[in-house]
């Protein structure tokens, strides 16, 4: 066809769609709406920080005041002092969230697989707990572990005080004022935070391939260490992160539960800033941890491989 041929319409060139420009307005939404979040982390963990970082390079005394001179050595000799207490602390967190691990697992798998109709009651009564005061709970368990209790006296009939005290973990026939006693503690006050956020991950895998498994006659076991286990691993990696940061440095169970041999690096810097009034130690001592802390955490998630936290 010829192009005299062609109508009014038909020669006329199309039109491009008008792109709009958003407003300046709806660009800066986003903005202002992360804006309380940023100001709350600013006023209550910034400048918290970076008080905290000034106050570990002062040096002084309470008389006479604290100013800025910049000791770093005060980091050196915190931690050459009381290394004992970090090792300790490691020891106890890892220990603690090991122990959650193994018993936190097969609940969060029967919530999320066989408990049914059950499964917000089970998941009320794993959160049940944080309805008490941490420290009541604590104490709970200065009755649980006392020398006359019953769970005690199971304990020694079963031979397993034998074993732990052959450890280290206790002292004789006794397991309060205990390391033994301090994890216990730690694990029974942070277990739901390890099984929350297994049964977050555990509720997402399909069903179906469960199912696919099955039909190639994988066995329940290879199931689960070939498909159920890699897909929570993110639940894995986010509970024992949960698990282990805030029981580094928990200083609440081993007021409560241990002795003096058994004392972390929290009950260290409580002392520190409450009763000493040493600041500058104090101060030093938490840094420490939370390099420490964060060094380890950055290592294990790239060993873990995985970033898909839950």
């Amino acid at each position: 066809m010829s192009t005299s041929t062609l109508t009014k319409e038909e020669a006329a060139p199309v039109e491009e769609p008008v792109t709009r420009k958003p407003s300046t307005r709806k660009r800066l939404v986003p903005y202002w709406l992360l804006l309380p979040g940023i100001v709350w982390l600013l006023v209550f963990f910034a400048l918290p920080m970076v008080y905290q970082a000034s106050t570990s390079v002062q040096t002084g005394s309470l008389e006479q005041g604290f100013e800025v001179t910049w000791h770093f050595r005060t980091y050196w000799d915190a931690f050459q002092e009381y290394w004992p207490q970090f090792v300790r602390s490691l020891l106890y967190a890892g220990t603690a969230t090991l122990l959650c691990l193994l018993l936190g697992y097969p609940l969060a798998y029967m919530i999320a697989f066989k408990a049914g109709r059950w499964r917000n009651l089970v998941l009320v009564l794993v959160i049940a707990p944080f309805f008490t005061s941490f420290l009541i709970r604590t104490l709970a368990w200065k009755t649980i572990l006392a020398d006359d209790s019953v769970v005690v006296d199971a304990l020694n009939a079963l031979h397993v005080l034998d074993v732990t005290s052959w450890l280290g973990w206790t002292e004789g026939d006794r397991v309060l004022a205990t390391p033994m006693a301090v994890v216990c503690g730690l694990t029974y006050n942070f277990l739901p935070f390890m099984i929350l956020p297994l049964y977050t991950s555990l509720e997402r895998i399909d069903g179906r391939l469960h199912e696919a498994a099955k039909d190639l006659y994988a066995s329940p076991a290879t199931t689960f260490r070939k498909v159920t286990f890699p897909l929570s691993m993110p639940g894995v990696v986010s509970g024992t992160l949960l698990t282990f940061i805030p029981a580094s440095g928990d200083y609440v169970n081993a007021e409560l539960l241990g002795s003096t041999d058994t004392k972390m690096v929290g009950n260290v810097i409580q002392s520190q800033f409450l009763r000493v009034l040493d600041y500058p130690t104090a101060a030093a001592l938490s840094f420490i941890l939370m390099a420490i802390v964060l060094l380890m955490v950055t290592v294990y998630i790239r060993r873990a491989g995985t970033e898909d936290l839950v």
